[in-house]
């Protein structure tokens, strides 16, 4: 989900304001959700939080580490700014400043360098108009802005090379609700001082789309679509969200359009696009209504759009591996929405066309048993695809996400793909609240839309493995996946820092809509332990889980999961 469209940006009267804060402290719960593989090398606990005490309000998002003062940075949307989190004692977390990006702004994404540098995504109080980064110095006792650079429309993510000598910018630039406006989407490379000091505009290059307005220049399978009779070129319609790097080449999801850009990083110039398919259900099992009283994963004539929000990146063998958190996004503005659930394909009244009268080799009777509300009628899909206009029907069903997480190589071949293993383990996990939604406990909740909508997802490399952690926006939660052999990953646990008895809106809820994580290796932290660090956008919460490596007693494989199915 694009970060600042549940973000609400708060005046401020500085364009950089530092404050020091009492600390403040959400529940660890006393029975955190676990479910874990037999065996499972890796075991997940919450030691610490910090609450903002601000409710579905966006106050905690994107999070990230600097080893050298031991703090944390939080995305605070809600305020505008930065949260600064000294969590030299993991199991307290306090907040010790704040910084901020200007009257009317929103912060949507923070990294920082080994040195302190840190840069931050500011978008203007009109998403269309052009956004800066900004300059800070993480480690410093009094953060304070050292300057700004113009970037573009709506930065969305910013992330630091490896090598500290550039900050990459995942410009998304959506268009206006109305669509008056479009923006170009774009990716900022902005080359970075030696020092501890702000970038100039000079520094500044960009990575268009532009190449790609020439008619047949787009592969097929990459998503562009939006309203009628609006003019937009290819370089409008793709939006890039987030970004990760290896080596000298960026990997750039562009969520909408189901795609991943490659940059190269020395000449800022997009070198590819790389569609990324769907995912068979009528092969691959799903949950897809909340009105049918059971828990039913199984098999429908849909296909998923991967559509990841954040990505990661490995290598192994020489050969680079992305892994992609595939929640799925609509457009959904006033001016144009994609969106329907199935039940109104050929509803006259809302202007949507049927179902093909062969749809899927069914008959009439058959078919509208299908868009009935406790089969596939309440499932949220997309008008955008599957529609044979010579016939004046949809032939096919694409829904948003997939429900799970993929990995893909360099060249955008899927050699993983989870399928409906989340669904399945949540199930066995939490099965009174199988498929909740983040803002109430409820059962199935989000079974008609995208179910545990995987969103946030970091590395890490423990005793020579790889591990994928996961975070679920809706259920919440981490998974965590042994991700070693790309096209062999499993499952290794899950846990979930979530009291779903308590009231929503207060600390003893625990954690609610998981949205950025970020991996802190043992030797960078402050406990000498593995931890990993969660911001959750709809609790408020930055919360601390220690890793621990040793052996756990699971209560299933992921193997047995298919006694869930009830069909």
């Amino acid at each position: 989900m694009s970060l600042r469209r549940s973000a609400v940006a708060l005046c401020a009267a500085l364009a950089t304001s530092v404050s020091l804060i009492a600390p403040a402290h959400a529940a660890v719960v006393d029975n955190p959700v676990v479910h874990s593989a037999p065996g499972a090398a890796l075991s997940l606990a919450p030691i610490g939080t910090y609450e903002t005490g601000i409710f579905d309000r966006s106050a905690a998002e994107i999070v990230t580490y600097h080893a050298a003062s031991q703090r944390v940075l939080t995305v605070n949307a809600q305020s505008g700014q930065i949260d600064v989190l000294d969590i030299s004692d993991p199991t307290e977390p306090v907040k010790v400043a704040s910084v901020d990006g200007g009257p009317g702004t929103t912060i949507n994404s923070v990294d920082v360098r080994a040195d302190g540098l840190a840069v931050a995504t500011v978008e203007p109080a009109t998403k269309t108009d052009a956004g800066t980064l900004l300059f800070f110095d993480a480690a410093a006792e009094q953060p304070v802005a050292l300057g700004e650079v113009a970037v573009g429309a709506l930065p969305d993510m910013v992330t630091i090379t490896a090598d500290g000598a550039y900050a990459l910018v995942a410009n998304e630039g959506e268009p206006a609700e109305d669509y008056s406006v479009d923006p170009e989407g774009s990716v900022s490379v902005v080359s970075l001082p030696e020092t501890v000091t702000a970038a100039t505009d000079a520094d500044v290059r960009t990575a268009d789309f532009r190449a790609y307005n020439a008619p047949g220049a787009l592969p097929e399978g990459v998503r562009v679509f939006g309203p009628e009779g609006t003019e937009s070129t290819v370089a409008q319609n793709l939006e890039p969200e987030y970004i990760t790097v290896q080596g000298g080449t960026a990997y750039v999801s562009l969520q909408e359009n189901n795609a991943l850009a490659v940059v190269d990083i020395e000449t800022a110039t997009v070198t590819d696009i790389l569609p990324l398919g769907t995912v068979d259900h009528s092969v691959v099992p799903l949950d897809v209504s909340d009105r049918d009283d059971q828990i039913n994963i199984t098999t429908w004539p849909v296909k998923g759009h991967l559509m990841p929000d954040s990505i990661a990146s490995y290598e192994v063998g020489g050969v680079t591996y992305i892994v992609t958190a595939n929640e799925g996004d609509a457009r959904d503005w006033e001016g144009y929405s994609e969106e329907a659930r199935v039940k109104h394909f050929g509803d006259a009244d809302r202007g949507i066309a049927p179902l093909c009268e062969d749809f899927n080799g069914m008959t009439a009777e058959e078919i509208a048993d299908l868009q009935k509300d406790e089969n596939l009628g309440r499932l949220t899909v997309t008008t955008a695809d599957g529609y044979n206009e010579e016939r004046g029907c949809y032939e096919e069903i694409y829904s948003f996400g997939a429900r799970g997480f993929s990995i893909v190589d360099e060249n955008g071949e899927r050699v993983f793909n989870s399928d409906d293993q989340f669904e399945r383990i949540t199930a066995l996990a939490s099965p009174e609240n199988f498929n909740s939604n983040h803002k109430e406990a409820n059962l199935e909740g989000r079974s008609d839309d995208k179910g545990p909508e995987p969103e946030g997802v970091t590395l890490g490399e423990i005793d020579g493995r790889t591990y994928a952690f996961i975070g679920l926006e809706r259920i919440g939660g981490i998974m965590v996946y042994d991700v070693t052999d790309p096209a062999r990953a499993t499952f290794v646990t899950y846990v979930n820092n979530r009291d779903f008895t308590a009231p929503a809106d207060s600390p003893q809820a625990g954690d609610l809509g998981a949205e950025g994580l970020v991996f802190i290796p043992a030797v960078d932290s402050p406990n000498g332990e593995n931890l990993v660090v969660v911001g959750n956008e709809v609790s408020g919460t930055t919360t601390i889980f220690e890793i621990t490596t040793a052996e756990v007693t699971g209560q299933s494989s992921v193997s047995a999961f298919s006694s869930l199915s009830s069909r």
